[in-house]
């Protein structure tokens, strides 16, 4: 897959193919990521790209005719592409937009800036794209936000097992991590992760995918249609919940001197 950032500040976005899994990618073919730079597609000797807004008010308007020879001259070297504009007012990226991008084979993300671009220039848009509701100084961080997601699911880029463990993968949040050492600072790892047990840690972690879904986003939750492997964690957790009751009753309360509390 080839990923183009068409920007005004390409020293600002080539970070993002020089650090972690996308640099390895880039280096062993699987991945390729082109910083343009817009000021590249002016014909004045100052290589202006924006200009006053028609019929007044604040700020400056990024001009069409670079955003316009810039798409052309993708067209001509690298084929068909599929162009991406980001704005505050296009769809949310979330992760089942970032897996259908990773299949185009080349796209072009356009960067906006000051109050915006030419309206003009949204014609030669696919989508356009927010990474959320606040505003940025300019569409370069949105960009490269794009450029991580989508990468992800390009096959080579990361571990396919990896991914299909992320957040929002299956419309879950991902479950609870731990490494050396088994205790530290009075906390423990939990010990099913302990015991060896391969069937009983994938229960826990579903269990705990669920348990964390459930509790922090319902909506996908109550969306859901759950796979044999997720009712069996559910009942297990709905187990460990009676068990956690029942000790509870049990256990004596130092304040009453009741054998019983909740």
């Amino acid at each position: 897959m080839r990923i183009i950032v068409a920007t005004i500040f390409p020293d600002f976005v080539k970070v993002v193919k020089e650090y972690g899994v996308i640099a390895q990618a880039i280096e062993k073919g699987k991945l390729d990521i082109q910083i343009l730079n817009l000021r590249d597609f002016t014909h004045d000797k100052h290589r202006i790209v924006d200009d006053y807004p028609y019929g007044g008010g604040p700020g400056m308007v990024m001009k069409p005719e670079p955003f316009f020879e810039l798409h052309d001259y993708c067209g001509r070297t690298f084929g068909e592409i599929y162009t991406v504009l980001t704005s505050p007012q296009g769809v949310t990226l979330n992760n089942k937009l970032a897996m259908e991008l990773s299949k185009k084979k080349n796209l072009l993300i356009l960067c906006g800036r000051y109050e915006g671009v030419d309206e003009r220039v949204k014609n030669l848009v696919d989508l356009e794209i927010s990474i959320g509701d606040y505003v940025l100084s300019g569409g370069e961080l949105a960009a490269m936000v794009i450029c991580d997601a989508v990468s992800r699911f390009v096959p080579g880029v990361v571990e396919e097992e990896s991914v299909k463990r992320d957040s929002f993968y299956n419309d879950l949040l991902d479950h609870p991590h731990y490494t050396r050492p088994a205790e530290y600072r009075g906390m423990r790892v939990p010990d099913v992760l302990l015991s060896g047990d391969h069937e009983m840690v994938e229960l826990w972690r579903t269990a705990e995918s669920l348990k964390l879904t459930a509790l922090r986003r319902p909506d996908l939750f109550l969306s859901r249609e759950f796979s044999t492997q997720e009712k069996k964690a559910l009942v297990w957790l709905l187990q460990e919940l009676v068990r956690y009751v029942e000790r509870r009753q049990d256990s004596p309360d130092p304040l009453s001197g009741s054998g019983k509390r909740w």
